[in-house]
Formats: structure tokens, C-alpha cells, sequence
């Protein structure tokens, strides 16, 4: 699709941003304690300069700096502008934390300046993952740790195959997605994962399995997420007239699920950990 095809003439990217602004609160509450996680696997200590990888809106940002204090120093880095404006805001009062709108396949970062490295869900998206890790590799001390968490199969996420499995009827035909093709799922296969990082340099990989029922909230709450962001949510920004004839179906199923903690969907996850050598 061209991009003057889209409402208004919007890019997609600030398509997907305008839609993580408006529900940002209630994905936080779903993407928490995947992070927190990987974030455990991590262990951040006192005293450490940790690299957030796709920090978004600064929330796992923010969680690092609370760990590595109080001497400790946070840099989160995303390629979005408008996405890191609200970074900036959440951390105004936090000067161990900096924010920079870069690649971090191909930033420049200082070689050998963190100790640690994070990301939720920010790595999956790399056009070349192996220069990608290269690169993060290299802004690594020796001995520097990685964790990262990243999605499994679409298959197995019932937190988004279940909104666009109920609006399938309505939808057009999908065209196939390349498996190893930069996307949420592109990390779905492990073998892969521990090729990347073993050719970008790591040791040490251990890849975990991880799954936690999580939600948003109730019906509606979760209709909000799920019909603007993930596979569903994506389809309905680029063609938002099929809002009316698939939001029915996909409250109907989100409401089988619904519980006295609200709807709870399987988030089926990979927490990734590796590091660097510690000899040179």
C-alpha cells in the first residue's frame, strides 16, 4: 500500500504511534511483567550504565535507572521521535537517565561504555539482527551482559491470534509473512536467535521459554489494545472501515475470556540472555 492511500495521508509509522498514544497505559499493563522477566534474567546492579534497546516510552528505561542507582546511568535508545517525547516527560525528574532517537543497528554508540544491555520486545525489527547485535556487542564492556524478551510464534500467542482469528471473516486475505522477515515474530525461532548471537560474538545464550497470562483489563480495555495494536490492530490502521464489521466478533471472543481479574489471553515469550567475554 502507498502511503497516500492511508487516512490522511499518514505514514504508517505515525499511524502506529497515534495508536500506541492512545492506549499506551493499558499495553503497559500487558507488556509489565514480560519485561520485568527479562529484566530479572539481567539482574542490573548498583553502580552499572545500562543500553535500553527500543525503549518506546521510557517505562523499562526508568525501571533500569531504579536499579542501577544511585550511581548508576541509563541510555534509552528508539528510532521514533514522537515516541521518546513522552520518555522525556515520564524522566524529567531522573538525571541518571538520557534519551537518543537512533538505530541501534547502526548508532555509533561508544565502544565498551555499558555494562549491561536490555530490550522488551525492541530487537526484533533489526533489518540485519547479526550487524544489529555486532553493534551492541561492541558498546559492551568485556564481560557486559545481554537479556532481551521477544515474542514466540503467532501460534502460540493467544494474546494476538485470538482478536484476529474472531475477525478473520471480515477481514481481506492476508498476504504470507517471510518467517525471518523483520516483525514481531521474527525471533520466534530459537535456533535462529542463538545463530545471530553467536555470529555477532556472544557466549554464554541461554534462550527460555516463558508464558504469563496478562491483560489490560476488562472487555473493553482489552478491545482498545487489541484493535490498534498487534497483528489485528495493524490491519485495522491501514484499513480502519473494517473497524465496524470486526469489532463485534472480537469483543464476542475477547468476552469468553473474561474473568473477575478481567480478560487474561497466554503471552508466549523467549527470555534471551547472553555476554560478552571477559577476556580480550
Amino acid at each position: 500500500m502507498d502511503n497516500t492511500d492511508l487516512p490522511n495521508a499518514l505514514t504508517q509509522d505515525e499511524l502506529r504511534v497515534g495508536a500506541w498514544s492512545e492506549i499506551r497505559e493499558l499495553l503497559e499493563l500487558q507488556l509489565d511483567p514480560l519485561g520485568r522477566r527479562a529484566m530479572a534474567a539481567l539482574a542490573p546492579r548498583s553502580g552499572e550504565r545500562a543500553l535500553d534497546i527500543g525503549c518506546g516510552g521510557g517505562e523499562t528505561t526508568l525501571d533500569l535507572s531504579r536499579a542501577v542507582a544511585p550511581d548508576g546511568a541509563v541510555v534509552g535508545v528508539d528510532l521514533s521521535a514522537a515516541v521518546l517525547a513522552f520518555a522525556e516527560c515520564a524522566a524529567t525528574s531522573c538525571e541518571r537517565v538520557r534519551f537518543v532517537q537512533a538505530d541501534a543497528e547502526v548508532h555509533a554508540f561508544e565502544s565498551a561504555s555499558f555494562d549491561i544491555a536490555f530490550s522488551r520486545f525492541g530487537v526484533m525489527f533489526f533489518a540485519d539482527p547479526v550487524a544489529a547485535f555486532i553493534n551492541i556487542h561492541r558498546s559492551l564492556k568485556l564481560g557486559g551482559r545481554l537479556a532481551f524478551v521477544c515474542w514466540r510464534a503467532l501460534e502460540e500467542n493467544l494474546l494476538d491470534r485470538l482478536p484476529l482469528e474472531a475477525a478473520s471473516a471480515h477481514l481481506p486475505p492476508q498476504p504470507a509473512q517471510e518467517p525471518n522477515a523483520p516483525g514481531p515474530f521474527s525471533f520466534a525461532n530459537p535456533d535462529r536467535v542463538r545463530d545471530i548471537l553467536t555470529e555477532a560474538g556472544f557466549g554464554e545464550i541461554e534462550i527460555t521459554a516463558y508464558d504469563e497470562q496478562v491483560g489490560s483489563g476488562d472487555v473493553d480495555a482489552m478491545l482498545a489494545v487489541c484493535s490498534r495494536i498487534g497483528a489485528l490492530g495493524k490491519i485495522l490502521r491501514e484499513n480502519p472501515e473494517l473497524r465496524a464489521t470486526t469489532l463485534p466478533a472480537v469483543r464476542a471472543a475477547l468476552a469468553a475470556h473474561d474473568g473477575a481479574d478481567g480478560v487474561k489471553l497466554n503471552a508466549a515469550t523467549w527470555v534471551v540472555t547472553a555476554r560478552v567475554s571477559a577476556e580480550a
